[in-house]
């Protein structure tokens, strides 16, 4: 009798393989903010246990010198699941700056020292594992990483496997399955964490990738609006330059994305005849932010504070 039970041919294997491969690099991004979210969530309920064990003993007890230590769980900076948090009726977002009440943010594998103030009541220190202070962004000259290397960033996330030709990856676009693995290789004080940005080139070319990132939110202003952008390319190299916004439709909701298609050549050569060059990101900065203050796009000013929404 002959055995008709036949196994996968190799073919057969290697589709599985690959609709495995994808659907793995499309659910891996939601898996990883659901943990994360829920490392949160263990740590803001061990905190406010903190809070009511320094209240029992400061208030009951009659202790002066209470200190709760909370090592935290999480493993990336600051709040993921929501901006603001709020902890014994005192509310604190990501970005603002330290009080009486709360001081620095959340850190990867930190920890949260909660105590009592006669004076100015409950404290929220949050502090890294070694127990140093960590610094607000408010205070500091720089909110992003200067150091970050942009183009490492896009091959890490494995964004374009499989893409040989002209690519386009834009943050304002809902539906891209790209710009979620991106996200999940950005520093957590990146400069892409704000603002609008772009990657773009040619894939297999590390000389034609590059960066574009500008603090204007492109939904808000429009298409065909001229706009600053720093541009970082894939060789470390960093411009200021003009671009001009459009409108993409066809990738789910339309959006404006921050320059035309690249692949019409019109955008590149508006930033080629643009573009002054810098010797650092930070040193592009801060003529784009330049630009902004006092220069020529001083409608977009409010875009630098990004607790406005622009």
């Amino acid at each position: 009798m002959k055995n008709r039970n036949k196994g996968f041919t190799l073919v057969e294997l290697v589709i599985i393989i690959a609709i495995l491969a994808i659907l793995i690099g499309v659910l891996a991004p939601t898996y990883t903010k659901y943990i994360e979210k829920s490392r949160e969530s263990t740590d803001l309920a061990n905190v406010r246990t903190a809070y009511d064990k320094v209240v029992m003993e400061t208030g009951i007890e009659g202790n002066e010198d209470v200190k709760e230590i909370v090592h935290l769980k999480q493993k990336i900076d600051k709040w993921q699941s929501s901006d603001t948090v709020t902890i014994a009726g005192i509310s604190h977002s990501n970005d603002d700056p330290d009080t009486v009440n709360w001081k620095g943010y959340p850190v990867a594998d930190g920890i949260c020292e909660v105590s009592m103030n006669p004076e100015t009541g409950i404290l929220f220190d949050w502090k890294t594992g070694k127990g140093d202070s960590v610094e607000n962004d408010e205070v500091k000259e720089y909110w992003f990483n200067l150091e970050e290397n942009f183009d490492r960033v896009l091959q890490e996330s494995n964004a374009l496997n499989g893409v040989t030709g002209i690519f386009e990856i834009d943050s304002r676009c809902q539906k891209s399955t790209m710009v979620p693995r991106i996200e999940t290789k950005m520093a957590s004080d990146s400069l892409l964490k704000k603002g609008t940005w772009a990657y773009y080139g040619k894939a297999k070319d590390a000389r034609k990738r590059a960066l574009l990132w500008t603090s204007v939110n492109t939904d808000v202003v429009g298409a065909n609006q001229k706009i600053p952008v720093i541009v970082c390319t894939a060789d470390n190299k960093y411009y200021v330059a003009e671009s001009t916004t459009a409108k993409r439709t066809g990738y789910g909701p339309d959006y404006v994305a921050i320059a035309a298609q690249m692949s019409t050549g019109t955008a590149k050569k508006e930033l080629d005849e643009t573009a002054v060059k810098y010797d650092s990101l930070q040193a592009a900065y801060d003529a784009y932010k330049k630009l902004l203050t006092d220069g020529k796009y001083k409608q977009y000013k409010n875009s630098l504070d990004f607790n406005i929404h622009w």
